[in-house]
């Protein structure tokens, strides 16, 4: 038995000594490629100081309305993630993509993640633009921002337009994150490893080469940040707030929603009772994946314009 306690102490000794060594590494190479990364990152948008630090914004296109984009959360690049979209838009829109803190090529923050400060920052950053009249429009989790912009700012936003958006009462949304474990793997460059092997998506044909390596460059710096990582232990108590929240009732409203989501069998249902809460609300499911953007830009697009020439039309 003392010899069986020997060898094992001598085995776990060594392979702890294995694995110091390994998370020495790839630590090392964390900071050292994300020094020289950095000068590899092209800039894009323009900067907007907002709460002494700076937003990153896009603006391009023309046209009689503007569109505002917000996000998903945890996008590492918004303006490079809705390309595809942007570009169709720009034709004859004006359209504004804004990186929240921590987001793209925006400034981290240390201000709390809650719906209020992101909804704050966000609008703050349109009005340093003279943007004071436009569509607002969003992904995923811009669903639930969304509700708290539109009833703040009602007088500016004259719609919403959702891109298989976030909805209150969304199941599994109360979940804890190991928030410690995240920040150690990104600190020991353990998620830097993670996406090298498993890649950062956007495999798509919208996507170019040169695209796909700036989101992974930007994607490496972004990742599990100080501001990412508490707006994502926020998530469950952002959700809980708005459980009873909606729009308001005069504020037409376009949801894109994922047709059969088979996670959520009800996700589609969910965004019909959100359309009847409005006075004019309309919900296209389309046949896709979360990410309806990178595949189905063409349609969204066709669908918005669309939808504002119906409304145009009413009007006359």
């Amino acid at each position: 038995m003392k010899k069986f306690a020997k060898r094992a102490v001598f085995v776990l000794s060594g392979i702890a000594g294995v694995l110091a060594v390994g998370l020495a590494t790839t630590t090392l190479v964390n900071v050292v490629a994300s020094g020289a990364e950095a000068d590899q990152i092209e800039p894009y948008g323009q900067p907007v100081t907002v709460d002494g630090r700076e937003m990153n914004v896009l603006v391009t296109g023309s046209g009689p309305s503007t569109i505002v984009l917000l996000p998903g959360y945890g996008t590492a690049s918004p303006v490079l993630d809705f390309a595809p979209l942007v570009d169709d838009l720009a034709q004859d829109h004006r359209v504004v993509v804004v990186e929240p803190f921590g987001y793209g090529l925006s400034d981290s923050t240390d201000r709390p993640r809650t719906t209020e400060n992101i909804v704050t920052e966000v609008h703050a950053a349109l009005q340093e633009l003279d943007i004071d009249r436009y569509i607002l429009a969003g992904h995923s989790i811009a669903g639930i921002y969304g509700i708290e912009y539109t009833n703040r700012y009602r007088d500016e936003v004259s719609a919403f337009v959702g891109i298989d958006t976030s909805v209150p009462g969304q199941p599994n949304m109360d979940i804890v994150f190991p928030i410690g474990l995240l920040s150690a793997a990104k600190n020991l460059g353990l998620i830097r490893v993670v996406k090298a092997i498993d890649g950062v998506g956007y495999d798509e044909p919208a996507y170019s080469d040169d695209a796909r390596e700036q989101i992974t460059l930007i994607s490496n710096r972004n990742a599990l940040t100080p501001t990412i990582l508490d707006e994502m232990d926020r998530i469950r108590t952002n959700f809980a707030d708005a459980k009873d929240a909606r729009f308001p009732t005069d504020l037409p409203l376009l949801l894109f929603v994922v047709a059969h989501n088979a996670v959520t069998p009800e996700w589609l249902s969910l965004h019909e009772r959100q359309a009847a809460t409005v006075n004019d609300g309309t919900v296209i499911p389309i046949d896709g994946e979360h990410y309806l953007h990178h595949t189905h830009s063409p349609e969204i697009a066709d669908g918005l314009r669309t939808w504002e020439q119906t409304r145009a039309t009413a009007n006359e």
